[in-house]
């Protein structure tokens, strides 16, 4: 497997996790133990479960990392609609938000197939 820094979909998810936390530095001061380390950890996830699947020498333990990694986007992708729907977010970066984790799943989703095809 290639260097995970090399992957458009681990760069588009780094740039996500970038997102989230400049997203997040406006939350309310409650949730610092709440949705802020939560919505900021399963962002990481993504990024960070690409980098390890791309340590792995099968293509199951590779695709079962990718997994992991779209399993968390989903996590993310809820977290934001939540940050929506409490109004700690503007419905302008909801919507990039949204813009942002749905590139990142169509290329998530074709690596996957990808990889167990192999």
């Amino acid at each position: 497997m290639q260097s995970y820094k090399t992957l458009k979909v681990w760069q588009k998810a780094h740039e996500l996790v970038l997102w989230i936390y400049e997203m997040t530095n406006s939350f309310p001061k409650q949730e610092i133990f709440g949705l802020t380390p939560q919505i900021r950890r399963s962002s990481v996830s993504i990024a960070a479960n690409l980098a390890e699947g791309c340590g792995k020498s099968t293509s199951k333990d590779i695709a079962n990392f990718f997994q992991v990694s779209l399993g968390s986007l989903h996590e993310t992708e809820y977290y934001i609609l939540l940050a929506k729907d409490l109004a700690y977010i503007s419905i302008q970066d909801f919507q990039k938000s949204d813009d942002k984790t749905r590139e990142v799943k169509a290329m998530l989703v074709s690596l996957i197939k990808t990889v167990r095809n192999s």
